[in-house]
């Protein structure tokens, strides 16, 4: 779950702070943690994005972004624990897929999305050696689980 912040003002603006709350994002986001996210942002698969929940659309999820499926975008939590996913609701429209998390603000800031260039070397050999430092730059390996 996510609360926004975006101002009462009507549309959504290109940048926002989002604060994470509940467990299904652990390890890569606590609970209590603020997000930078960039609505209207391309989605890849391995992205941690922004969507209104499918079946409560006044609620804001944040997951990771598997792939596409027919009818949508299939989301997972990074929790394997916690299966508020698409697991539960299946593929989620691309029109409910609101931006990207950029990176993490608070409480100790980390980059979420890095540049396609930089994901493409660190998912090369540099993942398979080093997982660790892939992921310290938020590259983490591609998901692949079937509905």
């Amino acid at each position: 779950m996510a609360e926004d912040r975006e101002p009462d003002g009507g549309g959504l603006l290109p940048l926002g702070v989002i604060d994470v709350a509940g467990p299904s994002m652990r390890p890569s986001l606590h609970d209590g943690d603020r997000v930078l996210v960039r609505y209207g942002a391309r989605i890849r698969p391995g992205a941690v994005v922004v969507v209104r929940h499918p079946l409560r659309q006044d609620l804001l999820v944040v997951k990771r972004a598997v792939g596409r499926r027919p009818g949508g975008w299939w989301l997972l939590s990074d929790n394997p624990l916690v299966t508020s996913d698409s697991r539960e609701y299946g593929a989620v429209p691309a029109e409910l897929v609101l931006g990207r998390v950029l990176l993490r603000l608070r409480p100790r800031p980390a980059w979420l999305a890095p540049p396609r260039s930089l994901e493409r070397l660190l998912n090369g050999a540099v993942l398979g050696r080093l997982p660790g430092l892939a992921a310290r730059f938020g590259v983490h390996a591609p998901l692949d689980v079937e509905p």
